[in-house]
């Protein structure tokens, strides 16, 4: 079990052995540290010796960079530990000097336990070397006053000798030449890099941290921000723009603080690094690698030099599931987040005692009906307020008779019953009548959930789902302990609604217009669905979220 928040790991093996002996290295921080992990290469380093340790440069090679990109990858097995590895030794060609600043580098989580690979003589865990760690990472970066210092060695070593690699090729720069682990990396007054940066990852660790060690005074920062974001996966679940800098922001000043950084939003697909004269590098994925030619040609279009392209290969994730893809991604992020809690339940002491409600919400279209049955399925009991309109609009029902009233008999067929098509000409369009309306069917729909719910406990329900379209603009949160929300792309809805109801494109369009959009829904959402996938998908979503809801349940009285 961890005992720790945050940590610094000293690495002194050299890169080369120490590649083979990073897995149980990290098996055996993460079981130190559950949260914040900085790492500080420091290869060669004793921590044996009368004189205190000095922090000395570390010349970036491409087997630097290709070292930061494994070790990132390997750090994937421990989604617990967000990983940090500080850059502050690490000078390019341009840049190498051989003395260190000797000021302390503040840390945003200042560590409460060091932690190192270094390796003592005999094998021991003596005090002298445990107190030369300490005053070694006190002396680089702000620390807790009561830092704990651990040696790792003997746990991770196994018994096996340590055995030098060569690490593949992850960073590969434009030129054709060809590059040499132990080639040194150039580096450039000002470069650039962009990407959505949501919840930030460990691949976007490795994109960030190569243009922090190319950079030498000045890096741009792209975030991609409103058009860009359109397309995303799961746009709904995305974090705002603010949260994704700020997240973004702490962990460049931890890593590189002697760097200006300069965080703008992203608007088009060329950004700054199209126009910026200054500019000199640009760091980009695999993925977006043409992307970075494309920024190139626009440049010389434009009479701007070229930029240096630096491409980061993808980081594969191993424990991708269906569906998602098989590199790390915050896309597999935003899908793993289906359903499960966002945020607090609310607390309902008026609704039925024993009855956990649950309102079930979502644009025309999103397949609200289709969960509210894999629920019922599950043992749920449905509430489905549609129906409860036909009931309460039929001749007799409790809205018959004023909705008659307000908007005249002309809205009857022969028989008596409401034409809703009329009705809806009414009112959709005209927020005036639209109101008159709510006003009246609202309340009563509402009244009809609460007498259903008393059906629910006299069956021995314990969970209770209201289906309902317009959940929250009537309001009906407050009948609910929590909302979920089935959230699909605004185009597969107009899909589904015009396959569905045989309408235009426009009119599909215009239904969805006068509902709250998916954002909205999700802003207000305790738990997030999506039926995009198969049928197969969806239900193990709803397996899912039915077994945490059932955990939730048997925690907290309600």
């Amino acid at each position: 079990m961890a005992l720790f928040r945050s940590g610094l790991l000293v690495l002194t093996t050299p890169l080369a052995s120490l590649a083979t002996r990073l897995a149980p290295i990290l098996t055996s921080a993460a079981r130190l540290v559950n949260d914040t992990l900085y790492v500080h290469l420091q290869p060669g380093m004793s921590l044996e010796g009368p004189a205190q340790p000095l922090s000395t440069p570390v010349q970036a090679t491409f087997e630097v960079l290709d070292f930061i990109s494994h070790f990132y990858a390997g750090a994937n097995v421990h989604p617990h530990l967000d990983i940090r590895i500080l850059l502050t030794n690490i000078r390019t060609k341009s840049a190498f000097l051989p003395p260190l600043a000797s000021s302390v580098q503040n840390l945003a989580h200042p560590p409460e336990v060091v932690l190192t690979d270094f390796q003592t003589l005999d094998g021991s865990q003596y005090n002298p070397v445990k107190q030369q760690l300490e005053r070694y990472a006190t002396s680089c970066y702000s620390c807790c006053p009561q830092l704990t210092s651990v040696l790792l060695y003997p746990e991770y070593e196994h018994g096996e000798l340590p055995v030098e690699v060569s690490l593949p090729s992850t960073i590969r720069p434009s030129s054709p030449v060809a590059r040499s682990p132990k080639q040194p990396v150039r580096g450039y007054r000002r470069g650039a890099v962009g990407g959505t940066f949501d919840r930030l990852h460990n691949a976007h660790k490795v994109l960030l941290s190569v243009a922090c060690v190319l950079a030498q005074e000045q890096l741009v920062v792209g975030v991609a921000d409103k058009d860009l974001l359109k397309s995303k996966l799961l746009p709904e679940l995305l974090q705002s723009y603010a949260e994704r800098v700020e997240h973004l922001s702490e962990f460049l000043v931890d890593i590189k603080p002697s760097l200006a950084f300069d965080i703008i939003p992203l608007l088009d697909p060329y950004g700054p690094a199209g126009s910026d004269p200054s500019l000199e590098f640009l760091v980009v994925s695999e993925e977006t690698y043409r992307g970075g030619m494309a920024v190139n040609r626009f440049r010389l279009e434009n009479d701007l030099e070229e930029l240096a392209l630096f491409q980061i290969q993808l980081l594969h994730d191993l424990s991708h599931r269906e569906n998602e893809e098989d590199k790390i991604s915050s896309s597999s992020s935003r899908q793993r987040m289906l359903g499960n809690l966002l945020r607090p339940p609310y607390e309902r002491f008026e609704l039925p005692p024993g009855l956990y409600v649950i309102g079930l919400t979502g644009i025309s279209g999103s397949g609200k009906s289709s969960v509210a049955q894999r629920l019922k399925g599950l043992g749920a009991y449905v509430i489905d307020c549609d129906q409860l309109g036909h009931r309460a609009y039929a001749p007799g029902g409790p809205a018959y008779q004023p909705v008659v009233q307000a908007f005249g008999t002309d809205i009857l067929h022969k028989d008596g019953i409401i034409n809703r098509k009329v009705l809806g000409s009414r009112v959709f369009g005209n927020k005036k009548h639209l109101k008159m309306l709510t006003d009246i069917v609202w309340p009563i729909i509402a009244m009809l959930a609460r007498e259903e719910m008393e059906l629910a406990v006299a069956e021995g329900k314990q969970v209770c789902v209201i289906e309902a379209a317009m959940l929250l603009e009537a309001g009906w949160q407050s009948m609910v302990h929590e909302v979920w929300t089935i959230v699909v792309p605004e185009t597969e809805a107009i899909r589904r609604i015009r396959e569905r109801d045989g309408l235009s494109e426009a009119a599909a369009q215009s239904r969805l217009q006068n509902q709250m959009s998916g954002q909205q829904l999700v802003d207000q959402s305790h738990v997030v669905l999506s039926t995009l996938w198969e049928p197969h998908v969806t239900q193990l979503q709803v397996e899912k979220a039915w077994a945490l809801l059932q955990k939730r349940i048997a925690k907290k009285p309600y």
